[in-house]
């Protein structure tokens, strides 16, 4: 899930808005400014709703923000890159490259999350506590108090012990520091996520039905939500496994196919390089300096009347969005860091030259090699 545009930068980490969030952010006004606060104060004007449930679901957002960016410092403080954060239709989601180092640094950045949130609900209560106190009525306390709510309850919410949310981890970071075995615990957490999540589906079914409010839709929506994400991490844990300390340069394809990333897409669609097949092509500068990664996805995107005057460089993942790797790295330690505008690759770099790529169909085959009798204790041995 990559962003559909870009906000800026807070604190060196870039924020990205996904296309998804203006259909919550329309649920949110639209609710406040046709039920809420009309049924709170129905002495004011249309318009006086509308700009205050469009002000209230800005700070809403900015506080989803806070949260992000909170899990983003910490992990940075504990080793870990924080690449990114974007908001979408289910809040916001932090990436992260590269796992916590101990079950320590796991309890610190998932549970400051939830702790922000609930700072920040309890600072929005006391805000309208105290405008309340003062003689105050108004727009502005009921969309305080509403801010207040909903942050607290994102806190609880967050903190129930389900992958993949703050409490999958937190629950995550426990079985870990009790075991010593952090696959088991990923792969708990992801169960725990899993019937966390049919549970929501089951409900918010059941819900629809016998009530036939949408609202359950909604519910069971987050709970499909939940497993599919769930599982994802489970699956992507046991692969990790599999490949144990096997290094990049056992799993890359090397010597890649490489385009200049200033020829043109018409140009690339009339070179010999087209009639490799092959769906990504690495971009250098000279020939030699990685410059980004080029997918068939993104020159499909480009208009034909556009192919002679857009560069790859102009469509392509620029290489602080592409996973990069020295042929030595562990290949497991890479495959958190692959991103979606690569579409799984990463480039594997070597003295400032690309070695080598990895794409999924590398991890595949390596894992369907490992598979066959005998292969695995047979490496294990060498």
């Amino acid at each position: 899930m990559g962003a559909t545009f870009h906000l800026g930068r807070i604190a060196g980490i870039r924020v990205g808005v996904h296309w998804s969030v203006l259909v919550i952010f329309m649920i949110i006004a639209v609710g406040l400014a046709g039920q809420r606060f009309p049924a709170a104060y129905p002495q004011h004007r249309a318009g006086a709703y509308v700009a205050a449930g469009v002000l209230t679901a800005v700070v809403f957002f900015a506080s989803l923000l806070a949260h992000e960016i909170s899990h983003a410092i910490v992990a940075r403080r504990n080793g870990l890159r924080a690449d990114d954060i974007t908001l979408w239709l289910f809040g916001g989601v932090a990436r992260l490259s590269g796992e916590a180092r101990d079950p320590g640094a796991e309890l610190r950045i998932a549970g400051v999350g939830p702790l922000v949130s609930l700072l920040l609900g309890g600072v929005f209560l006391l805000l309208a506590w105290l405008l309340g106190a003062s003689g105050y009525e108004g727009l502005v306390l009921e969309g305080l108090a509403w801010l207040g709510g909903i942050n607290i309850a994102l806190a609880v919410f967050n903190v129930v012990p389900a992958a993949p949310l703050d409490g999958g981890r937190l629950l995550r970071s426990v079985i870990w520091w009790r075991t010593g075995d952090r696959l088991a615990a990923t792969v708990w957490a992801g169960r725990a996520g899993q019937v966390f999540g049919w549970i929501l589906v089951a409900l918010g079914l059941f819900t629809f039905v016998t009530r036939a409010g949408f609202g359950g839709l909604w519910l069971a929506l987050i709970g499909w939500f939940l497993v599919a994400a769930a599982t994802a991490e489970s699956r992507q844990a046991t692969v990790r496994e599999q490949l144990g300390g096997m290094a990049v340069r056992e799993l890359m394809t090397p010597d890649p196919m490489t385009a200049p990333a200033s020829m043109t897409v018409e140009e690339l669609l009339g070179s010999d390089l087209i009639r490799h097949r092959h769906s990504t092509f690495p971009l250098t500068e000279d020939g030699q300096v990685p410059a980004g990664l080029v997918t068939f996805t993104q020159i499909r995107r480009v208009p034909p009347q556009e192919r002679a005057s857009t560069r790859l460089r102009d469509i392509a993942c620029p290489m602080d969005q592409v996973a990069q790797a020295r042929p030595e790295d562990r290949a497991a330690e890479l495959l958190p860091r692959l991103s979606e505008c690569a579409e799984g690759r990463a480039l594997v770099i070597s003295e400032g030259r690309l070695v080598g790529i990895v794409s999924p169909s590398d991890v595949s085959r390596v894992l369907r090699w490992m598979s066959v009798p005998g292969q695995h204790s047979q490496r294990a041995s060498q």
